[in-house]
């Protein structure tokens, strides 16, 4: 892939794995935009990028991501910049520590994972589609379950810390798997790939509480992988999402699920089921219809 004038949207990417990420990708050429909820902790990650990558051609759009409004305000600020996108790496996560509404009164883990990706990718479409090879990358995390238990996709049964939260990101791959085969004659493919564990913010919050009571006795070892290195852990763990942005070899692939190691790997049958999916997007989509955020 050709990057000369590429332009890249990346959540999240602020800290960990997300600003490694925009920092590997701005040492190549593109002109990169993160996003980050607070300004001043954006401004300093942008100067850091740069500084790190060499490119001036960094920027920031503000807005919280798990809500509505700061989704459509991330958009909206995009817009204003460029009509253009050529790549968006939904990055941005979230690993509650309990039960948290958001201010539109949705479980938090499943406003971030899983309608953040989903309406920010809906509301550029008309910038991607300007695009000679637009592409969506989403980050998922790991130890998906095997059953997604879609009567409690926002925990309105019971919130079982990090299982929640795996739960949220393969609700996440089953509604975008079910969009890229929704728009796979549109020329915009969208894949999915699995970091792999690093010292991030969102890992040293994990408490042992949060893990299932068995794994409890093992929560040392969880915390010794995931301890602070000042980015390196991160730095690798981008690799796959910097792939499937500019490997040549991902022209024309769509719905497709990578691991660490940037191999194609099977994705959890609970995701390509055609009735859970069905279902996660058509839950997704009524409740964007009925706010309004989205045409049917």
């Amino acid at each position: 892939m050709k990057i000369e004038e590429k332009i890249i949207l990346i959540t999240g990417a602020t800290g960990g794995i997300g600003k490694q990420t925009a920092i590997s990708l701005a040492a190549s050429g593109f002109r990169v935009y993160i996003t980050g909820r607070n300004k001043e902790s954006g401004n300093n990650a942008v100067n850091e990028i740069q500084e790190e990558s060499g490119n001036k051609n960094v920027y920031l759009l503000t807005g919280d991501l798990s809500t509505f409004e700061g989704i459509l305000s991330v958009a909206e600020q995009f817009k204003n910049r460029r009509q253009k996108l050529d790549i968006l790496i939904n990055n941005a996560g979230s690993a509650a520590p309990k039960l948290i509404k958001t201010e539109n009164d949705l479980e938090l883990n499943f406003a971030v994972n899983v309608v953040a990706p989903f309406l920010l990718t809906k509301l550029l479409m008309p910038d991607l589609k300007k695009s000679s090879s637009p592409r969506v990358v989403c980050v998922t995390g790991g130890d998906l379950p095997s059953k997604l238990e879609i009567d409690n996709l926002q925990c309105e049964k019971e919130f079982k810390g990090l299982n929640s939260y795996s739960q949220s990101k393969s609700a996440m791959m089953a509604l975008m798997y079910k969009f890229s085969q929704q728009i796979k004659d549109e020329n915009i493919t969208i894949n999915i790939c699995y970091p792999g564990q690093a010292g991030t913010n969102m890992t040293q919050s994990v408490t042992k509480e949060m893990l299932p009571v068995f794994f409890r006795p093992l929560f040392p070892v969880f915390k010794l992988f995931t301890k602070p290195d000042n980015g390196k852990s991160a730095k690798i763990a981008s690799k796959s999402s910097v792939f499937l942005a500019t490997s040549d070899t991902m022209n024309n692939i769509t719905g497709k699920y990578f691991n660490k190691k940037c191999k194609e790997t099977t994705m959890p049958k609970c995701v390509t089921d055609e009735n859970t999916g069905k279902f996660v997007w058509n839950y997704v989509n009524k409740i964007l219809l009925d706010k309004k955020l989205i045409d049917s």
